[in-house]
């Protein structure tokens, strides 16, 4: 079992958390593939996927040496442990929950709970979160809003969610991001399903690279 400081690490370095919802378990694995392809070794697979807990099982089997799976849209510490228990390396939640938290520290397994405002965002610090998810950003004023919320709170490791896409990705890096929530604009169900899994891996390789290119900057 990798260490929680390992996780973080790796997430950080990679600094993608691809947030995969799809209708099927078998769709969800081919997402999953496509994205490994494009060179992204972290992902989510969240609990509105079918049989969520059972696609962590078989990744976890599958590729949980090279991979760091974990588990989203986590709303209460019971469905937090059942994923710990399925080999979830780590959780995301679109809100906060401080029992969920308090769970995760036992276990020893990495925690990014959901934060909007800035008393949420240091509730969540405060309460042991191991990087906070601000969600949804985009609502808020997108990368501008990450680094309103920087210049006070510079410990504090973020993950914007909403409205990150290729376009916006550098700008959210450049604010302070620690790591960047990605959904339907890395995830592209229709290109999956129009048989072009090669664009989501194409897609997992263009965010890898305008990240570098960012941090580097």
């Amino acid at each position: 079992m990798r260490k929680k400081s390992d996780i973080l690490r790796e997430i950080m370095e990679v600094g993608i958390v691809p947030v995969i919802r799809a209708n099927s378990a078998e769709e969800a694995l081919q997402v999953v593939d496509a994205i490994k392809n494009g060179g992204v070794s972290t992902l989510e697979i969240t609990m509105t996927v079918p049989g969520a807990v059972k696609v962590i099982e078989e990744l976890t089997r599958r590729i949980g040496k090279d991979t760091v799976v974990g588990a989203g849209t986590i709303l209460d510490p019971e469905t937090a442990r059942i994923c710990i228990l399925a080999g979830a390396q780590y959780l995301v939640c679109p809100s906060l929950n401080l029992e969920t938290i308090a769970l995760c520290r036992r276990y020893d397994i990495p925690v990014f709970p959901g934060a909007l405002t800035p008393t949420e965002v240091i509730t969540a610090w405060q309460a042991g979160a191991d990087m906070v998810k601000v969600f949804p950003c985009n609502a808020v004023g997108g990368a501008s809003y990450i680094k309103a919320l920087k210049a006070p709170l510079p410990q504090v490791d973020l993950i914007p969610t909403g409205g990150v896409s290729l376009k916006t990705a550098a700008d959210f890096i450049k604010a302070g991001s620690s790591a960047l929530g990605v959904g339907a604009d890395l995830v592209d169900l229709a290109a999956l399903r129009a048989g072009n899994a090669a664009q989501i891996t194409e897609n997992a390789r263009r965010f890898v690279e305008i990240i570098r290119e960012a941090r580097q900057s």
